[in-house]
Protein backbone atom coordinates (compact mmCIF):
# COMPACT_ATOMS: atom_id res chain seq x y z
CA UNK A 1 0.00 0.00 0.00
CA UNK A 2 1.00 3.39 -0.84
CA UNK A 3 0.35 6.60 0.77
CA UNK A 4 0.40 9.07 -1.97
CA UNK A 5 0.73 8.49 -5.80
CA UNK A 6 2.43 11.58 -7.83
CA UNK A 7 0.73 11.37 -11.01
CA UNK A 8 3.30 13.33 -13.64
CA UNK A 9 0.89 13.19 -16.89
CA UNK A 10 -2.91 12.54 -16.70
CA UNK A 11 -3.68 11.32 -19.82
CA UNK A 12 -4.42 7.86 -20.84
CA UNK A 13 -1.80 5.69 -19.76
CA UNK A 14 -1.72 8.24 -16.02
CA UNK A 15 -4.99 8.26 -15.35
CA UNK A 16 -5.47 4.25 -16.05
CA UNK A 17 -2.96 3.61 -13.55
CA UNK A 18 -4.37 5.45 -11.31
CA UNK A 19 -7.48 4.02 -11.53
CA UNK A 20 -6.16 0.68 -11.32
CA UNK A 21 -3.85 1.54 -8.70
CA UNK A 22 -7.23 2.63 -6.36
CA UNK A 23 -9.41 -0.39 -7.75
CA UNK A 24 -6.62 -2.51 -6.58
CA UNK A 25 -6.94 -0.75 -3.18
CA UNK A 26 -2.82 -0.20 -3.53
CA UNK A 27 -2.76 3.64 -2.87
CA UNK A 28 -4.43 6.20 -0.71
CA UNK A 29 -4.42 9.44 -2.24
CA UNK A 30 -3.70 10.81 -5.92
CA UNK A 31 -2.13 14.13 -6.10
CA UNK A 32 -1.24 14.83 -10.12
CA UNK A 33 -0.34 16.90 -12.71
CA UNK A 34 -0.59 17.81 -16.59
CA UNK A 35 0.65 20.35 -18.94
CA UNK A 36 -2.47 21.08 -20.13
CA UNK A 37 -5.11 22.26 -17.05
CA UNK A 38 -7.44 21.20 -19.02
CA UNK A 39 -6.55 17.57 -18.48
CA UNK A 40 -5.83 18.01 -14.94
CA UNK A 41 -9.35 18.88 -14.31
CA UNK A 42 -11.22 16.55 -16.37
CA UNK A 43 -8.79 13.74 -14.25
CA UNK A 44 -9.85 15.58 -10.71
CA UNK A 45 -14.15 15.36 -12.26
CA UNK A 46 -13.15 11.96 -12.93
CA UNK A 47 -11.61 10.73 -9.70
CA UNK A 48 -8.76 9.45 -11.62
CA UNK A 49 -6.86 12.28 -8.81
CA UNK A 50 -7.70 13.65 -5.43
CA UNK A 51 -5.76 16.86 -5.97
CA UNK A 52 -5.01 18.81 -8.80
CA UNK A 53 -0.92 19.61 -8.62
CA UNK A 54 0.16 23.72 -10.24
CA UNK A 55 3.43 21.92 -11.42
CA UNK A 56 5.52 18.51 -11.80
CA UNK A 57 7.18 19.24 -8.44
CA UNK A 58 4.40 19.50 -6.11
CA UNK A 59 2.60 16.37 -7.74
CA UNK A 60 6.15 14.85 -6.39
CA UNK A 61 6.12 16.75 -2.80
CA UNK A 62 5.12 14.36 -0.11
CA UNK A 63 4.17 11.41 -2.35
CA UNK A 64 6.39 7.88 -1.96
CA UNK A 65 5.89 6.54 -5.39
CA UNK A 66 6.08 8.84 -8.72
CA UNK A 67 4.71 7.66 -12.52
CA UNK A 68 5.89 9.81 -15.01
CA UNK A 69 3.22 9.12 -17.81
CA UNK A 70 4.59 11.88 -20.25
CA UNK A 71 6.50 11.99 -23.70
CA UNK A 72 9.68 10.16 -23.84
CA UNK A 73 11.43 13.31 -24.88
CA UNK A 74 10.16 14.84 -22.22
CA UNK A 75 11.65 12.51 -19.56
CA UNK A 76 14.52 14.33 -18.44
CA UNK A 77 13.40 18.10 -18.04
CA UNK A 78 10.44 16.45 -15.97
CA UNK A 79 13.04 14.38 -13.80
CA UNK A 80 14.80 17.18 -13.27
CA UNK A 81 12.00 19.32 -12.46
CA UNK A 82 11.69 17.00 -9.40
CA UNK A 83 15.12 16.02 -8.98
CA UNK A 84 15.54 18.10 -5.18
CA UNK A 85 12.78 16.09 -3.92
CA UNK A 86 13.72 12.32 -4.89
CA UNK A 87 14.73 10.83 -1.65
CA UNK A 88 16.03 6.67 -1.51
CA UNK A 89 12.60 5.89 -0.33
CA UNK A 90 10.38 7.54 -3.32
CA UNK A 91 9.59 4.90 -5.67
CA UNK A 92 9.83 6.41 -9.36
CA UNK A 93 8.77 5.13 -12.81
CA UNK A 94 7.75 5.71 -16.27
CA UNK A 95 5.33 4.15 -18.68
CA UNK A 96 7.82 5.31 -21.87
CA UNK A 97 7.84 2.57 -24.93
CA UNK A 98 11.33 3.21 -25.67
CA UNK A 99 13.83 2.76 -22.66
CA UNK A 100 18.00 2.98 -23.52
CA UNK A 101 17.20 6.87 -24.03
CA UNK A 102 14.78 7.04 -20.97
CA UNK A 103 17.40 5.51 -18.84
CA UNK A 104 20.27 8.12 -20.13
CA UNK A 105 17.73 11.00 -19.13
CA UNK A 106 17.47 9.42 -15.97
CA UNK A 107 21.09 9.37 -15.52
CA UNK A 108 21.45 13.13 -16.80
CA UNK A 109 18.64 14.46 -14.98
CA UNK A 110 18.89 12.71 -11.12
CA UNK A 111 22.75 11.93 -10.94
CA UNK A 112 22.76 9.69 -7.86
CA UNK A 113 19.37 9.88 -6.96
CA UNK A 114 18.92 7.46 -10.17
CA UNK A 115 18.97 4.31 -7.26
CA UNK A 116 14.73 5.43 -6.98
CA UNK A 117 14.32 5.52 -11.09
CA UNK A 118 12.52 1.85 -12.34
CA UNK A 119 12.22 2.48 -15.69
CA UNK A 120 9.17 0.46 -17.00
CA UNK A 121 7.28 -0.52 -20.12
CA UNK A 122 3.47 -1.36 -20.02
CA UNK A 123 2.83 -3.07 -23.36
CA UNK A 124 -0.63 -1.89 -23.72
CA UNK A 125 -2.73 1.52 -24.64
CA UNK A 126 -5.29 2.44 -26.81
CA UNK A 127 -5.43 3.88 -31.06
CA UNK A 128 -7.89 7.14 -28.67
CA UNK A 129 -5.79 9.19 -26.28
CA UNK A 130 -6.71 10.93 -23.71
CA UNK A 131 -7.95 10.91 -20.10
CA UNK A 132 -11.38 10.51 -20.72
CA UNK A 133 -10.62 6.98 -22.35
CA UNK A 134 -7.89 6.38 -18.69
CA UNK A 135 -9.32 2.59 -17.90
CA UNK A 136 -8.84 0.82 -14.89
CA UNK A 137 -8.26 -2.32 -16.76
CA UNK A 138 -6.28 -1.32 -18.74
CA UNK A 139 -3.03 -3.30 -17.34
CA UNK A 140 -4.67 -6.17 -16.75
CA UNK A 141 -3.16 -9.24 -18.78
CA UNK A 142 -0.47 -6.58 -20.25
CA UNK A 143 2.99 -7.92 -20.52
CA UNK A 144 5.18 -4.88 -18.54
CA UNK A 145 8.95 -4.54 -18.78
CA UNK A 146 11.55 -3.36 -16.45
CA UNK A 147 14.84 -2.28 -17.55
CA UNK A 148 16.57 -1.23 -13.95
CA UNK A 149 19.64 0.67 -14.39
CA UNK A 150 22.81 -0.74 -12.71
CA UNK A 151 22.27 1.73 -9.55
CA UNK A 152 18.27 1.06 -9.49
CA UNK A 153 17.79 -0.38 -6.00
CA UNK A 154 17.06 -3.80 -5.55
CA UNK A 155 14.19 -3.16 -3.25
CA UNK A 156 12.76 -0.68 -5.86
CA UNK A 157 12.99 -3.21 -8.70
CA UNK A 158 11.15 -5.42 -6.11
CA UNK A 159 8.65 -3.12 -4.96
CA UNK A 160 7.70 -2.12 -8.84
CA UNK A 161 7.15 -5.85 -9.90
CA UNK A 162 5.09 -7.02 -6.98
CA UNK A 163 3.08 -3.42 -7.74
CA UNK A 164 2.61 -4.66 -11.58
CA UNK A 165 1.71 -7.97 -10.89
CA UNK A 166 -1.07 -6.92 -8.39
CA UNK A 167 -2.47 -5.15 -11.28
CA UNK A 168 -2.46 -8.30 -13.18
CA UNK A 169 0.21 -7.88 -14.87
CA UNK A 170 2.81 -10.24 -16.54
CA UNK A 171 6.40 -8.72 -15.46
CA UNK A 172 9.42 -9.15 -17.27
CA UNK A 173 12.96 -8.01 -16.41
CA UNK A 174 15.47 -7.06 -18.97
CA UNK A 175 18.28 -4.62 -20.08
CA UNK A 176 17.24 -1.35 -21.77
CA UNK A 177 19.32 -2.23 -24.86
CA UNK A 178 17.63 -5.39 -25.21
CA UNK A 179 14.48 -4.37 -24.53
CA UNK A 180 14.99 -1.35 -27.35
CA UNK A 181 15.75 -4.47 -30.17
CA UNK A 182 12.96 -6.41 -29.41
CA UNK A 183 10.66 -3.43 -29.34
CA UNK A 184 11.76 -2.13 -32.71
CA UNK A 185 10.98 -5.88 -34.51
CA UNK A 186 7.51 -6.69 -32.78
CA UNK A 187 5.66 -3.00 -32.37
CA UNK A 188 8.11 -0.07 -33.85
CA UNK A 189 8.79 -1.90 -36.90
CA UNK A 190 5.36 -3.02 -37.42
CA UNK A 191 3.72 0.67 -36.70
CA UNK A 192 5.88 2.63 -39.13
CA UNK A 193 4.80 -0.62 -41.33
CA UNK A 194 1.29 0.59 -41.27
CA UNK A 195 2.04 3.78 -41.49
CA UNK A 196 4.19 3.37 -44.50
CA UNK A 197 1.22 1.24 -45.90
CA UNK A 198 -1.66 3.84 -45.67
CA UNK A 199 0.39 6.01 -47.30
CA UNK A 200 1.13 3.98 -50.35
CA UNK A 201 -2.57 3.32 -50.82
CA UNK A 202 -4.04 7.36 -49.95
CA UNK A 203 -0.58 8.35 -52.87
CA UNK A 204 -2.82 6.47 -55.93
CA UNK A 205 -4.86 8.05 -57.86
CA UNK A 206 -7.92 5.19 -56.80
CA UNK A 207 -7.27 4.88 -53.37
CA UNK A 208 -10.61 6.01 -52.39
CA UNK A 209 -12.38 3.25 -54.26
CA UNK A 210 -9.58 0.93 -53.47
CA UNK A 211 -10.48 1.92 -49.48
CA UNK A 212 -14.05 1.46 -50.20
CA UNK A 213 -13.77 -2.41 -50.86
CA UNK A 214 -11.29 -2.67 -47.73
CA UNK A 215 -12.08 -5.92 -45.56
CA UNK A 216 -11.12 -7.25 -42.19
CA UNK A 217 -7.53 -8.19 -43.54
CA UNK A 218 -6.65 -5.02 -44.36
CA UNK A 219 -8.55 -3.58 -41.21
CA UNK A 220 -6.67 -5.81 -38.83
CA UNK A 221 -3.44 -5.17 -40.68
CA UNK A 222 -3.90 -1.35 -40.65
CA UNK A 223 -5.60 -0.64 -37.43
CA UNK A 224 -2.42 0.80 -35.32
CA UNK A 225 -1.89 3.57 -37.89
CA UNK A 226 -4.21 5.09 -35.91
CA UNK A 227 -2.67 5.24 -33.42
CA UNK A 228 -1.57 8.92 -31.44
CA UNK A 229 1.05 10.76 -34.17
CA UNK A 230 2.96 12.27 -31.91
CA UNK A 231 3.78 9.85 -29.70
CA UNK A 232 4.87 7.34 -32.16
CA UNK A 233 6.59 10.37 -33.66
CA UNK A 234 8.98 10.50 -30.59
CA UNK A 235 8.91 6.48 -30.50
CA UNK A 236 10.36 6.00 -34.14
CA UNK A 237 13.23 8.92 -33.09
CA UNK A 238 13.79 7.80 -29.77
CA UNK A 239 14.76 4.12 -31.34
CA UNK A 240 15.92 4.68 -34.56
CA UNK A 241 18.93 2.79 -34.65
CA UNK A 242 17.18 -0.39 -33.50
CA UNK A 243 14.28 0.74 -36.17
CA UNK A 244 16.81 1.11 -38.80
CA UNK A 245 18.39 -2.03 -38.05
CA UNK A 246 14.98 -4.27 -38.38
CA UNK A 247 13.81 -2.32 -41.81
CA UNK A 248 16.90 -4.41 -43.44
CA UNK A 249 15.61 -7.34 -42.24
CA UNK A 250 12.18 -6.54 -43.45
CA UNK A 251 13.41 -5.39 -47.03
CA UNK A 252 15.60 -8.53 -47.06
CA UNK A 253 12.24 -10.51 -46.53
CA UNK A 254 10.20 -8.25 -49.16
CA UNK A 255 13.25 -9.02 -51.76
CA UNK A 256 12.68 -12.60 -50.91
CA UNK A 257 9.01 -12.87 -51.78
CA UNK A 258 9.56 -10.45 -55.14
CA UNK A 259 12.07 -12.72 -56.47
CA UNK A 260 9.86 -15.70 -56.11
CA UNK A 261 7.06 -14.03 -57.53
CA UNK A 262 9.14 -12.53 -60.70
CA UNK A 263 10.29 -16.12 -60.95
CA UNK A 264 7.05 -17.98 -60.60
CA UNK A 265 8.32 -20.11 -57.69
CA UNK A 266 4.51 -21.65 -56.56
CA UNK A 267 6.60 -24.04 -54.23
CA UNK A 268 8.84 -21.53 -53.05
CA UNK A 269 6.08 -18.88 -52.47
CA UNK A 270 4.19 -21.87 -50.98
CA UNK A 271 6.75 -22.96 -48.57
CA UNK A 272 7.95 -19.33 -47.44
CA UNK A 273 4.10 -18.48 -46.37
CA UNK A 274 3.72 -21.94 -44.84
CA UNK A 275 6.68 -20.93 -42.32
CA UNK A 276 5.42 -17.56 -41.70
CA UNK A 277 1.86 -18.87 -40.96
CA UNK A 278 2.93 -21.64 -38.60
CA UNK A 279 5.38 -18.94 -36.59
CA UNK A 280 2.22 -17.07 -36.48
CA UNK A 281 -0.08 -19.79 -35.20
CA UNK A 282 2.49 -20.49 -32.19
CA UNK A 283 2.38 -16.95 -31.00
CA UNK A 284 1.34 -15.79 -27.58
CA UNK A 285 -0.06 -12.49 -27.38
CA UNK A 286 -1.96 -10.44 -24.61
CA UNK A 287 -5.34 -11.03 -24.12
CA UNK A 288 -7.44 -9.23 -27.37
CA UNK A 289 -7.85 -5.69 -26.94
CA UNK A 290 -8.27 -2.86 -28.88
CA UNK A 291 -5.44 -0.99 -27.60
CA UNK A 292 -2.34 0.15 -29.51
CA UNK A 293 0.09 -1.14 -27.56
CA UNK A 294 3.71 0.29 -28.01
Amino acid sequence: MFEQLGLIGCGLMGGSFALALKKAGLVKRVVGYSKSPTTTARALQMGVIDVEAPSALLAAAGADIVLLAVPVGATEATLKSIKHLVTPEMLIMDVGSTKTDVVQAARDALGSRICSFVPAHPNTGKEVAGVAHADEHLYRGAKVILTPTERTLTSHLHKAEALWKALGCDVRIMSPETHDAAFAAISHLPHMLAFAMMQSVMRQDQADAFLALAGPGFRDFTRIAASEPKMWRDILLANKTEVLAQTQHFKQAMQAFEQVLLTDDAQALEDMITLASAARTQCRFNPPTTASAA
